[in-house]
């Protein structure tokens, strides 16, 4: 849980989500009007009491939560039919997330709210699954197969959920060696590759384009925070960022002077921006923070952990990116180590006003957390991980009912009072 910290800058303590397990009458009754909802999102009934037969297993206490398993639990369940309506069956999906975005924002929407994207992996056996490949984990943090999906996530002073999510698909995947395998996941012909950031920009794009949930500030880890096409997308949109940076990021903590060279090329005199001579080359964010003396270094505590708090030292300074070599944009760098002899650091951008203080990145670097518990809470409890499909169509279901049935758990601690305890269990 966060730190419960109170400034004149609006900072704010993320609640904590805690539930426990138990039967009672009142949540299948809770689940089906939440499920009243999207009712004019499937066109058959058929499909709508899939729809809530699905997530219903997601809360039980089933070992495995996939399609077979949880048809097999609920009342009148056929496997054939569920497994039918996941993967094949047509969604209004656009409808349920215009829905299910103002349901977020009834609930969690606060003017500081915050926007973070980050991925999680999925290891899955065998090749036959839509994107999967042997790539980065980070949920084992290896290389390993597996699938990986993006999303984007909202914290507030009220709660978090996941609003948004993307299926990252291998570039390799668009090569004739996988044609077969495209046309067995029922990948659509106008999909095409997009790396990570590329589709965090996309989704980004559209959070923004709907104006449905309020938020200030967008965090990210280092392959956002690294790209150009995120940091810029975010800058375009007239956003507040805080992201995180490897070590090797390029800088000068003074604006080094620049002056033009001109050159020929196919025949034409063109001009570009070079160092003086009299100039330094830039330096790693790693050089800056390992020259920096102790007494500018701030100890200040992050979150509380299940042994105690979590404490980092702090310092920031005005930096000056390097871009090609040459000055780019004034941003600020903040510095994290650990409290140790040997101490490790973490190197974050942020593209927030000159007069920010070093509080608010140090409540800004412990955001994070909100995302990696909708990832854990949605695969320990909700069976996130646990899916058996292959197609594209199956994946971006199964995970939004996921991200449904992990909002309707904080719809019901928000609707009944935060000293109220829930309970929940298999709707039969």
């Amino acid at each position: 849980m966060l730190p419960k910290i109170r400034s004149d800058e609006h900072l704010f303590s993320v609640p904590k989500f805690d539930l426990n397990k138990e039967d009672i009458h009142e949540f299948q009754n809770e689940l089906k009007a939440f499920h009243e909802n999207f009712r004019d999102c499937f066109v058959r009934s058929e499909s709508r009491e899939h729809f809530f037969n699905y997530m219903s297993g997601q809360f039980s206490t089933l070992e495995r939560k996939s399609i077979e398993p949880i048809a097999l639990a609920v009342e009148n369940g056929n496997i054939r039919a569920m497994q039918h309506f996941v993967s094949k069956v047509i969604w209004d999906d656009d409808k349920i997330f215009h829905k299910y975005r103002n349901m977020i924002n009834e609930d969690l929407g606060d003017p500081d709210g915050v926007l973070i994207f980050d991925e999680t992996g999925f290891q899955k056996k065998g090749d036959d699954s839509v994107g999967v490949g042997k790539q980065y984990c980070g949920t084992i943090g290896k290389v390993e197969n597996c699938q990986v999906g993006v999303f984007a996530a909202y914290a507030s002073p009220h709660g978090y959920a996941l609003i948004d999510k993307q299926l990252f698909i291998p570039e390799k995947w668009f090569s004739e060696d996988y044609a077969l395998r495209r046309r067995k996941c029922e990948l659509p012909n106008d999909i095409t590759f997009r790396s990570k950031p590329q589709l965090a920009v996309q989704m980004l794009k559209n959070i923004e384009e709907k104006d449905q949930i309020p938020f200030k500030w967008v965090l990210a880890d280092s392959i956002y925070g690294n790209s150009p096409d995120f940091i810029e997308t975010v800058e375009d949109l007239g956003l507040r960022y805080f992201v995180s940076i490897p070590s090797d990021t390029n800088c000068w903590l003074n604006a080094p002077i620049t002056r033009k060279k001109r050159y020929k090329y196919k025949g034409k005199i063109r001009e570009k921006v070079i160092l003086d001579t009299t100039q330094k080359v830039p330096v790693t964010v790693a050089c800056v923070a390992k020259s920096i003396n102790n007494f500018f270094w701030y100890h200040r505590k992050v979150s509380e952990g299940t042994k105690g708090p979590i404490e980092y030292e702090f310092t920031k300074r005005r930096i000056v990116l390097s871009k090609n070599g040459v000055p780019g944009k004034e941003v600020w760098l903040i510095m994290r180590r650990t409290i140790e002899k040997d101490p490790s650091y973490s190197y974050f951008l942020s593209n927030a006003p000159v007069s920010t203080r070093l509080p608010t990145f140090v409540w800004l670097s412990g955001l994070r957390w909100a995302i990696e518990q909708c990832f854990e809470e949605t695969k320990t409890e909700l069976g996130m991980d646990h899916y058996e499909v292959r197609k594209f169509r199956g994946w971006h279901h199964h995970i939004l009912t996921c991200m449904l049935a992990h909002f309707f758990l904080w719809h019901l601690k928000i609707r009944l009072g935060k000293k109220s305890t829930i309970y929940y269990a298999l709707a039969a």
